[in-house]
């Protein structure tokens, strides 16, 4: 990657980012590919790793620009994602000695250059009017929220006579933001909760509510944002340096610091990718969807799935509407009718739920799967399957810049022709059912049914037979159209299963290389120290 430390006007401010500055120079001495650059007294880099790990994870980003406001020393702002694993995955860092909007923009900016033009679909930021600009200017079609952890700080802070007086005002105030399933429901306990705690004229209130559309997670459940948890606590994305850098990191021990966190989080990666390929996860149900999804997942996202599955068995579909090519049908728990969700169902096995969980997070909900068991379909459907949770997505193509509701990923042919048979076959079973003689109607329209599949097979083998007599050696020459098409397709599966042995051969290689080499520096360590002892004895016997 070419060297952008030409195009500031000045270098970084002796003493604020000299060391940041040799640090980065030597790095890109080492690594061309390791990338920095350098404008009007402020930084920015992204080594190879975090820049591949961004054609894979790209999808949603953290903009982290809390160290700033925290900690006046050390303007730090971070470019962080989510791995496979949930886990998270640094994609650059910057230092903005200048604090302007121009200087934000210019990190935008420079980042954006450094993925090579490809924006996310998400990101979330502090809640600041300068950086919300900022964001809409660089990345205008992507999809921007506020840090919610941030909000319900500061709101705490601004509301902290409300939070000492009303012991009772926290629960209801995050149950209010993170409970809610719909709009209204959320309008009418926001407005509940003012009125219950007398705050209808709190003007800090009222500010969040007026940007309720940037942090509220029920005016954003549209779109993508990797969401798998809905705690209050700082979310995972934007952990990546947390332990390593606090109030007392100066700039000059800031490399230090983030190599301790970077080698860190890729030892954990590394783990994961262990435990995923190596432990066996328990299967709570006997449907094939489970073990199919305990296979491609990693296991995090695994669990997460899982959950959802299990939840099925109290939340039953009922259909309440069937058109002939989309059925809608309405999903609850029991006991909690007042909380259903609709789940529109198309004969192309293309679902969608109110609750919009898989547009929000790319795992399908339960709600989905509770209409997938209504209609017997057996496994889970490729396009609601993101590469980017499965064990293999660094394997896979790069993540896509469209959000997950639009899936355009094919069915495997034997699972779709298997999946639409099913389907049809139920609404006969259904219909046939309604009385006797519509019963007896289905029954011989079945057994003719069964005559003519086996009729059609009988030929099928007989037209195959006599090719391969009329053929004879020149058989594989003049072989039947469909017989070459059914074997380029074996040809290609098994190339696909072979690849994907080797992706798991070559990820397992990583972990090991990783041990091993922790085994060495721990040898090397026990070395060093016995040295010392063996110095020190002879020193002793000197005296």
């Amino acid at each position: 990657m070419i060297l952008m430390s030409g195009s500031g006007t000045h270098s970084p401010v002796e003493g604020r980012g000299e060391d940041v500055l040799e640090y980065l120079k030597l790095m890109q001495v080492e690594n061309p590919e390791f990338y920095y650059a350098v404008h009007d007294e402020n930084i920015f880099w992204v080594d190879p790793i975090s820049r591949t790990n961004y054609t894979h994870f790209g999808d949603t980003v953290r903009f982290d620009t809390t160290f700033r406001s925290q900690h006046s020393n050390l303007p730090l702002v971070t470019f962080t994602g989510l791995n496979h694993h949930g886990q998270p995955v640094l994609f650059g860092c910057g230092l903005l000695f200048n604090e302007s909007d121009a200087s934000l923009i210019w990190v935008l900016q420079t980042w954006l250059h450094a993925m090579s033009g490809q924006p996310p679909i998400s990101v979330t930021t502090d809640p600041d009017r300068m950086i919300q600009m900022a964001v809409a200017q660089v990345l205008p079609g992507t999809r921007q929220r506020f840090c919610k952890w941030c909000i319900l700080k500061e709101t705490q802070e601004k509301l902290i006579h409300i939070y000492q007086t009303h012991l009772t005002f926290e629960a209801d105030f995050k149950k209010c933001i993170n409970d809610t399933e719909t709009i209204e429901e959320f309008e009418l306990c926001w407005q509940s909760l003012l009125e219950r705690y007398y705050l209808m004229d709190n003007e800090w209130l009222q500010s969040m509510y007026g940007a309720r559309h940037q942090w509220v997670p029920v005016y954003m459940r549209d779109t993508f944002f990797g969401e798998l948890c809905t705690s209050e606590s700082s979310d995972d994305i934007s952990s990546f340096f947390s332990g390593y850098i606090d109030v007392a990191t100066t700039v000059q021990m800031l490399m230090t610091q983030y190599e301790k966190a970077v080698a860190t989080w890729h030892e954990k990666e590394l783990n994961a990718d262990h435990d995923t390929m190596i432990t066996v996860p328990i299967l709570k149900t006997p449907s094939p969807m489970e073990k199919q999804a305990a296979n491609l997942y990693t296991r995090r996202i695994f669990l997460k799935f899982q959950h959802q599955l299990v939840e099925t068995m109290a939340n039953p579909a009922s259909k309440i509407n069937d058109s002939g090519t989309v059925a809608v049908y309405r999903v609850a728990k029991f006991g909690q009718d007042q909380k259903a969700h609709t789940v529109t169902f198309n004969s192309l096995m293309k679902a969608n739920c109110s609750c919009q969980l898989f547009e929000y997070s790319g795992i399908i909900c339960r709600h989905i799967l509770s209409v997938f068991r209504a209609k017997n379909v057996l496994t889970l459907p490729s396009q609601y399957i993101l590469t980017r949770w499965t064990r293999n997505a660094k394997s896979g193509k790069p993540v896509s810049v469209t959000a997950p509701e639009l899936p355009t990923d094919a069915q495997d042919p034997v699972i779709d022709r298997c999946n639409n048979l099913r389907q049809e076959a139920i609404k006969f079973v259904e219909e046939g059912a309604k009385s006797i003689h519509i019963y007896n109607v289905a029954m011989d329209a079945l057994q003719e049914a069964a005559k003519k599949v086996a009729t059609a097979k009988k030929n099928k083998f007989a037209t195959a037979h006599g090719e391969t007599l009329a053929n004879g050696n020149n058989q594989h020459a003049c072989e039947h159209p469909m017989t070459l098409h059914q074997s380029t397709v074996e040809k290609q599966k098994k190339i696909s299963e072979l690849t994907s042995q080797l992706d798991t051969a070559n990820q397992q290689c990583e972990v090991y290389r990783a041990k091993l080499l922790s085994v060495l520096r721990d040898m090397e360590d026990q070395k060093l120290k016995l040295s010392v002892k063996v110095q020190n004895a002879r020193l002793s016997l000197k005296d």
